[in-house]
């Protein structure tokens, strides 16, 4: 999908949201609810998938990338693949990097989401998390002769988000986002993905896994994320309501 800026599509809303999966379906398993609450608020969202799902058991890589298309468009999200080395097979190179930190100049995003870099998960996702946040790092220097094309970035935040339960990083606050408004749209991106969806019961895991977070935060259902870096806020307001509620 070369070409696209979003930055450039939409002057006047807010700061683009980018967002990276390794597999088909990680983006909408994953963190599928924020995408939803951000879409609806107008803001634009980019995902980049960097595999086909080639090595998974169910599903043929030309399924998953319809099933991936369908998920985006449920979302409001465009959507564009990155070859990084093939499913099961990804390796953290400069060159993968370099062409990450090109995306992140193009699209000129306000905030990153990737996977966790927790090493208890799929080895895909914590490789694509250390490449998407070393990117972020490369995109804002100017001196880059391989980013030269595009002028350099610098990225509000970078978020991680956990796929899987093992994937949470352990000791470390996230930041929750209530998604309880729209389940209903997170629930058939995820069912979109009818490949993995038929395997195993994945829907539910995600929806109770959002459930527990929620009840424990007083909503009903609610997304963690782990910021790379702390947060900067302009004063005390946003941090008036906390997540304990038990």
């Amino acid at each position: 999908m070369g070409g696209v800026s979003l930055d450039e599509s939409t002057p006047a809303g807010p700061a683009p949201l980018l967002v990276f999966g390794a597999h088909p379906d990680d983006v909408e398993f994953g963190v599928g609810g924020v995408l939803a609450v951000e879409a609806a608020r107008g803001r634009a969202i980019h995902l980049v998938i960097g595999s086909r799902g080639e090595a998974a058991t169910s599903g043929t890589p030309e399924q998953r990338e319809t099933e991936a298309r369908a998920g985006a468009a449920v979302l409001g999200a465009t959507v564009e693949f990155l070859d990084l080395g093939g499913d099961a097979h990804f390796v953290a190179t400069q060159e993968r990097t370099l062409a990450i930190a090109a995306i992140i100049r193009r699209v000129r995003p306000g905030v990153v989401m990737a996977p966790t870099v927790v090493a208890d998960q799929h080895p895909d996702h914590a490789v694509l998390g250390r490449m998407v946040r070393d990117a972020a790092r490369l995109a804002r220097y100017g001196g880059v002769e391989e980013l030269k094309p595009e002028a350099a970035h610098a990225v509000g935040s970078i978020l991680h988000y956990a796929i899987t339960t093992e994937a949470e990083p352990v000791g470390e606050v996230p930041v929750v986002i209530d998604v309880s408004a729209v389940v209903a749209r997170w629930t058939e991106a995820m069912r979109a993905h009818g490949s993995q969806a038929a395997t195993r019961n994945y829907v539910d895991l995600q929806l109770a896994r959002a459930r527990v977070l929620g009840l424990r935060g007083g909503v009903e259902h609610a997304i963690a994320l782990w910021p790379a870096d702390p947060l900067v806020f302009d004063g005390l307001d946003a941090l008036a309501r906390g997540a304990r509620r038990f």
